[in-house]
């Protein structure tokens, strides 16, 4: 097995750690993860497992990543690939920091890149302009960040949800699953992309960023495909080759959804993914 997944006691262990060392008191902690007391205080002593979406919050709110709290390591192999080094969001950043990033991330995601000012950040976040310039000195900064931000988020949802899947198939379809661009965080996830693949296109000092953000979600399609093919349940077509289809099949058809292309939706994009998986990549 290619991947190290850490104990249950390790995960708690670290998960303590990370709430005695926030601010917040341990209610107000699991209030801001979606929990009550009663049940965070469970997870944190063994008799309840935190959920992906958890998981996902907690790594968020404490500046770590998912692979850390589950496996003890940023760079631990696991079944979803790490960012790239110029794709990484920097987790040392101040409380403030983050605070300005959520706003100009929401606000690009929904109105565009272009059309947000520093101005519209810095009334979103409840700040100054001036601060705004301090933590992002250029606006060019804000459109990078975001994208940053977007592929720890992608990273950290997919290891919470896909470690304890074992079998290539039921995974490479959850990985499908979490990458539709369905109404909410997804479909903003997606505006963000657009935004950088049509800035990369005009802009070659974006590329390089763009690419190795890129080059994390390519290799976790390949190393699922590649396992489904040690697991016998993948044919044995290049990993590479299907890899580079699939990823391209996502790309168009999220595209298509995410600009209202007539007769194409999140059911009917689903249904065109799944076919092409059992059409090429299933062994029958």
């Amino acid at each position: 097995m290619w991947h190290v997944t850490d104990t249950d006691d390790g995960l708690r262990e670290r998960a303590r750690g990370v709430v005695r060392a926030h601010p917040d008191s341990q209610r107000t902690f699991a209030e801001r993860i979606g929990l009550d007391a009663t049940k965070l205080s469970k997870s944190l002593t063994g008799t309840r497992r935190f959920t992906p979406a958890e998981l996902t919050r907690i790594a968020e709110i404490c500046h770590v990543t998912v692979n850390w709290l589950i496996n003890g390591g940023d760079d631990v192999e696991t079944v979803a690939a790490a960012p790239q080094r110029s794709a990484r969001a920097d987790a040392t950043k101040p409380e403030r920091y983050q605070q300005i990033l959520d706003a100009a991330w929401e606000l690009i995601a929904e109105r565009g890149y272009h059309a947000v000012r520093v101005a519209d950040v810095a009334q979103a976040a409840g700040t100054s302009a001036a601060t705004i310039h301090y933590y992002f000195p250029g606006r060019d900064d804000l459109l990078t960040e975001t994208l940053r931000y977007s592929v720890k988020q992608a990273f950290d949802r997919q290891v919470a949800e896909l470690h304890s899947i074992d079998d290539a198939h039921a995974r490479l379809l959850r990985l499908v699953e979490l990458q539709l661009p369905s109404p909410g965080l997804l479909r903003r996830e997606w505006s963000i992309w657009l935004q950088v693949w049509n800035e990369s296109a005009l802009r070659p000092e974006l590329r390089v960023l763009h690419s190795d953000s890129y080059t994390r979600w390519h290799d976790t399609i390949a190393r699922t495909i590649r396992q489904g093919q040690q697991q016998g349940v993948f044919t044995d077509t290049d990993a590479e080759d299907l890899t580079m289809s699939l990823t391209a099949l996502i790309d168009g058809l999220g595209i298509q959804v995410l600009t209202d292309r007539r007769g194409r939706s999140v059911q009917r994009m689903r249904k065109a993914l799944h076919d092409y998986i059992d059409r090429e990549i299933v062994r029958h």
